[in-house]
């Protein structure tokens, strides 16, 4: 899988850009065949926004954006938020085999 890191309008630590990529992976493993990834850092206005995309299979795409005083905190908040997207449609996927 592809995973991209970018910054926007600021500049990030390795450290960071290292956690970036290790969520990505652990994220990675709940989504059914992930084709790439992209974690997005950007300093809006003085605060710390994240932007976290990850494209599926059959044109897929789960975004989630966060904002927090930290960019780690950020990044821990978007991660959540596509792991409960993720979470919905793998329970959407299980309702439907049953029903089936």
């Amino acid at each position: 899988m592809r995973t991209v890191v970018t910054a926007r309008h600021c500049e990030i630590s390795d450290e960071l850009r290292t956690r970036a990529e290790t969520v990505v992976e652990k994220i990675a493993k709940l989504a059914s065949r992930p084709l790439s990834a992209e974690v997005i850092f950007d300093a809006d206005h003085g605060g710390k926004v994240v932007e976290f995309k990850l494209s599926l299979p059959r044109g897929q795409m789960k975004v989630a954006t966060a904002e927090a005083d930290s960019f780690r905190s950020a990044l821990d908040r978007a991660a959540d938020k596509i792991r409960k997207q993720l979470d919905k449609e793998e329970r959407k996927s299980a309702h439907r085999s049953t029903v089936e």
